[in-house]
């Protein structure tokens, strides 16, 4: 009989899913309770300018100005349930049953909070991603090079020059507030563009990612699965700077995750034969804070 000619490997592989980058590219802000029906968030503009002095002049008054920005909350559930019999069969299998379902319910909650970060959630709320956040500024074409646009077709020196150009343009768009040698910024580039930071120079002595933290040294990068093809087929990079020192009473991020419950326990029912868990996670999605303080590239 065959099975006294196997020789059996040790444990088991588990099927890939795609990486899962928005807690790395914006972070997560844990706010609020599961059960809110919205996230706010309040911006205040001062109003009023100074004028030449005048002993007979009215004095001019300084004020200001409110408005909100509200996010609507949305919820998923996910759940697993265990029978004595396929848990004891499962065990003689070497796999912890209970475990396993438990992390894949875990694992499908983050991926659908992944996916609302960058799509954003149509529940006839205010439910955006990072894609779609109405607060985001336009797209801006890369310059096309000698080749092409996109960074597969571009030498060192091209693809250096487009990454000058939108952290250039994150400095001018908030004026000199971003301060490259001192602001953390975080460069966003499409996974199938991010290898191409490795093109050297024409001496081969040094590559673009090795010059970007050499000239750049406060900007990470992160490769971001679902920026490829994001525009209209084109793939996209983002920079922001994390955060603003400019005197708002905020956490002075730019772009905010709001994730009221990233994974809870909503209760357990248990049977006579079988146990029941139920899972639960609560998201609003992407809230941009900060326009000025994001640039957005496309055709990389």
């Amino acid at each position: 009989p065959v099975q006294f000619l196997q020789t059996w490997l040790p444990g088991f592989v588990r099927t890939l899913t795609a990486a899962r980058t928005i807690d790395e590219l914006f972070g997560i802000a844990t706010v609020g309770s599961f059960d809110d029906e919205q996230i706010v968030q309040g911006v205040l503009e001062y109003t009023g300018r100074a004028v030449p002095y005048g002993d007979h002049t009215n004095i001019p008054l300084a004020s200001y100005e409110t408005g909100y920005e509200t996010r609507t909350v949305v919820r998923f559930e996910h759940g697993m349930g265990v029978g004595v019999l396929e848990q004891s069969r499962a065990a003689r299998q070497k796999i912890d049953l209970a475990s396993e379902r438990r992390a894949g319910a875990a694992l499908a909650l983050e991926i659908e909070r992944n996916k609302v970060g960058f799509y954003g959630y149509n529940s006839g709320g205010a439910t955006y991603g990072a894609l779609n956040e109405p607060n985001l500024p336009a797209y801006v074409n890369v310059a096309p090079g000698a080749g092409g646009t996109t960074w597969a077709s571009k030498t060192f020196l091209e693809i250096t020059a487009d990454i000058r150009a939108i952290l250039g343009d994150l400095v001018v768009s908030s004026g000199g507030n971003i301060k490259l040698d001192k602001t953390p910024i975080t460069l966003g580039v499409a996974l199938n563009a991010h290898t191409y930071l490795s093109v050297t120079n024409t001496l081969g002595s040094q590559s673009v990612a090795a010059w970007l933290a050499e000239t750049y040294p406060t900007v990470r990068v992160v490769a971001v699965p679902e920026f490829d093809n994001a525009n209209g087929g084109a793939s996209v990079m983002y920079a922001f700077a994390e955060t603003v020192e400019d005197g708002s009473s905020d956490d002075r991020r730019t772009i905010a995750q709001l994730v009221p419950s990233k994974f809870q326990t909503l209760g357990i029912e248990q049977g006579a034969k079988r146990y029941v868990e139920d899972f639960m996670n609560a998201t609003a999605g992407i809230i941009v804070k900060r326009p000025y303080a994001i640039r957005r590239r496309s055709g990389i």
